[in-house]
């Protein structure tokens, strides 16, 4: 006979709840006060990790406390910190702390989120919050829809779908789809997952400024009629990764009217720039889309995982993705009733929006407006700093708060081989102090520094640092060499 105990009923008593999530909240409001006092780079290698984690299942119950100080003294100071004004590699997560009260909040009342019956509330503020969206870049808010992914991968793949049902409908043997060199890698692997051959995806060259080539683009499609093939969908980054790099909307937003092609615009990094003045010129053009992908665990600074799709029609996504199982034939609702599982892909689905709803209800969208000014401004007086150096090469200036460099002193005449391999180790000795997180990219065929500056609690002082850092590595060398 089952022992009748909390603990079989995977239960706490009152009092060990409320001590259990007091110093969990602690923790939490711990880090966000004293997070810049910290190196946010973590490194261990996985023999490290299995002599340290691994471990037989767990059958017995251990204390509450005693697991949470486990995590908290072996797990999460091996983790990156990339909400730490330091963390300049790939795209921060820079989050905030009502946003994750709200995810607390959303798992710990366990809220379903797929469809108007488990839960209206949710539902419908997904319609509210995704509506604000809308307004934000200009799409239809009456016609107009969208849902919430994981990220922007899921949210390419959900476009990449419905464009291929609306463009080719059951037979796209023939179709080709394109996009830039410096597409995001999402993009791909979702043309792969969707069914398409590598011969059917065209990657289009890019000019200097790493901006897709139009002439190109416009031969490439046209060649691709002559021999009867079905040009479908034209994918343009609005904000790309590596440089943050604006394709031009405009004009891609004409071929693909002339053209009658699917117009996808991934805008998962840069789409938030468009709250910022300098952000909304060079976004000039994205309401244009026919879908467009944006990240708020990106530059709209709420925690993981949080994606969007936004569409110009939505009944796009739900005449795409819409089953009629029989075990949901009793909670269908009439057509106002939004069923978010019938949007994208996943049935079961988490309450993504009730962080994005209560974060800019408490900060107002003002303030994140001047947040993302800030970062924009931020990368521009970095670029200032670097171009006043004689160490510093700018090789793609400021651009929706990133910047690329590298470290080329003036007077050395150093051979590219040399350049690259100063570089690379610059970012290696850097994250083995574990005191900034600065990665290289590659551009131009050149190993380059990229800094992405999207966290408003990064400070020029931080970068400043940083840089001071990354010239005494470069001297380092530099004496090496010369030995």
């Amino acid at each position: 006979m089952i022992e009748d105990d909390l603990s079989t009923k995977l239960r706490l008593s009152k009092e060990e709840m409320q001590q259990y999530g007091y110093k969990i909240i602690d923790h939490i409001v711990d880090h966000f006060e004293t997070q810049h006092t910290k190196r946010p780079v973590a490194l261990a290698s996985r023999k490290e990790m299995d002599s340290l984690l691994a471990e037989e299942v767990p059958n017995h119950p251990l204390p509450p406390n005693e697991v949470l100080d486990f995590v908290m003294n072996h797990i999460i100071p091996n983790s990156n910190i990339v909400s730490h004004p330091k963390s300049f590699s790939f795209v921060p997560g820079p989050s905030n702390y009502i946003s994750v009260m709200a995810d607390t909040l959303a798992t710990g009342f366990n809220i379903f989120s797929g469809g108007w019956a488990s839960s209206p509330a949710a539902a419908e503020l997904e319609i509210v919050t995704m509506n604000w969206l809308l307004e934000i870049f200009g799409f239809p808010t009456k016609k107009g829809g969208g849902i919430f992914t994981s990220g922007g991968s899921m949210a390419n793949l959900t476009a990449l779908v419905t464009a291929r049902r609306i463009k080719c409908g059951s037979d796209f043997s023939k179709a080709t789809i394109y996009l830039s060199d410096q597409a995001h890698s999402s993009n791909i692997k979702a043309i792969k997952v969707i069914g398409f051959k590598k011969e059917q995806i065209r990657i289009v060259p890019t000019d200097i400024e790493f901006k897709i080539s139009l002439n190109k683009l416009k031969n490439i499609i046209a060649r691709d009629r002559l021999e009867g093939l079905q040009p479908f969908c034209i994918i343009a980054s609005a904000g790309t990764t590596n440089t943050g790099t604006v394709d031009p909307l405009e004009e891609i937003a004409t071929i693909c009217e002339t053209e009658n092609l699917w117009f996808h615009i991934d805008g998962a990094y840069g789409g938030a720039a468009i709250l910022s003045n300098e952000g909304k010129k060079l976004l000039k053009g994205i309401q244009r889309a026919d879908s467009l992908t944006v990240d708020p665990h990106k530059w709209f600074f709420q925690p993981y995982e949080m994606g969007c799709l936004l569409v110009k029609d939505h009944s796009w996504l739900s005449s795409t993705f819409t089953e009629k199982p029989e075990y949901l034939r009793d909670i269908e609702g009439n057509e106002s009733e939004i069923n978010f599982y019938d949007h994208g892909i996943q049935l079961t689905r988490r309450f993504r929006a009730l962080k994005f709803y209560m974060s800019l209800k408490t900060f107002g969208l003002e303030s994140f407006k001047k947040a993302i000014t800030y970062n924009m401004e931020l990368a521009e007086q970095t670029e200032a700093i670097l171009r006043k150096s004689k160490f510093w090469e700018i090789t793609s200036p400021a651009t929706l708060a990133i910047i690329n460099f590298r470290y080329n002193p003036i007077h050395q005449n150093l051979s590219e081989e040399m350049l690259d391999q100063i570089n690379q180790n610059i970012s290696k000795k850097l994250i083995a102090s574990r005191d900034a997180l600065l990665v290289t990219t590659i551009l131009q065929g050149q190993v380059v520094l990229r800094m992405c500056l999207i966290n408003p609690r990064t400070t020029l002082v931080d970068i400043k640092n940083t840089l001071e850092k990354c010239e005494a590595y470069g001297e380092e060398q530099l004496l090496e060499l010369s030995n």
